[in-house]
């Protein structure tokens, strides 16, 4: 399948992983031209890792020319192409259903593409959490459960309905979509993801599945970093988490593999080799 990689993953280093990761967020528009860093020990700890490890990685940043240090203003971001718009226009819509497990990358994959194309971004944490947490706290649960049955019966199906609803809206007006979201039950669900494929070709428009393999360990690293409270349980008990995912699971169905583990090329790097694949007539 197109964008396959191997599955034995290189292991990364802690200054590697937080390379990529402060890379991956310059390249995603998460932190903008122009903004300082935070100090070496405030970024050692929201990585969860030493200084020395800290300024290593910024040596890196520094020599790939995407941080720039200033004495008095510490590390400053440099990203002047941020300030470019791009738009693709294409004969007939795409949408691409970017999945993957929690801290894969899947996001920053996703706005990365809708930064290169000027394709709306319709994720599905960003549309609906503040909904699900007011629902969840209704139905008497914690506004960060995401394992209980109330939760996958009740709220969890009505989550990707909206998205999908929203996914649909944005191709009937003739726009190209950017979807994310886990996509776990859908993925491994091959009339889901037939009837999503028939469903868009009645409005003429092309469905690319695309999968975001990460490893485990710098899958902890991300969920650690961003500290939500949704993920709290995997990280009380990580292996408990690990075995019940399978980080080398891949779609049913035809689809693009963004590998964000050490083993694989830069995510930017990634994503427009995927714009040029899915967008160049067969």
């Amino acid at each position: 399948m197109a964008g396959e990689n191997p599955r034995a993953v290189r292991k990364e280093s802690l200054r590697q992983q937080v390379v990529r990761n402060i890379r991956n967020q310059i390249d995603a528009g998460v932190l903008r031209h122009g903004q300082a860093l935070r100090s070496t020990r405030e970024l050692a700890e929201e990585w969860g890792v030493s200084v020395f490890t800290i300024n290593e990685a910024m040596q890196d940043l520094v020599k790939d020319g995407v941080v720039v240090a200033k004495s008095r203003s510490g590390r400053i971001v440099h990203a002047p192409d941020q300030a470019e718009h791009h738009e693709m226009r294409t004969a007939t819509p795409h949408v691409l259903l970017i999945g993957g497990y929690a801290g894969s990358g899947k996001t920053e994959l996703g706005r990365i593409l809708a930064r290169e194309t000027g394709w709306p971004m319709l994720d599905k944490d960003t549309l609906t959490r503040p909904v699900v947490e007011a629902a969840l706290e209704l139905l008497g649960s914690s506004p960060n459960d995401r394992e209980s049955e109330s939760y996958l019966a009740k709220v969890r199906p009505r989550e990707y309905e909206a998205l999908v609803n929203a996914m649909t809206e944005n191709v009937q007006c003739g726009n190209s979509a950017i979807v994310t979201a886990p996509f776990i039950k859908e993925f491994k669900d091959t009339a889901w993801l037939n009837r999503i494929a028939a469903s868009c070709a009645d409005l003429n428009a092309t469905v690319t599945v695309v999968w975001v393999h990460c490893d485990a360990d710098t899958m902890n690293t991300y969920i650690r970093h961003r500290g939500a409270a949704r993920d709290m349980s995997k990280l009380e008990d990580w292996s408990a988490y690990l075995n019940v995912i399978d980080v080398d699971f891949r779609p049913p169905v035809q689809h693009e593999v963004i590998n964000n583990s050490a083993s694989g090329a830069p995510l930017q790097a990634q994503a427009r080799d995927l714009i040029y694949r899915i967008t160049q007539p067969t």
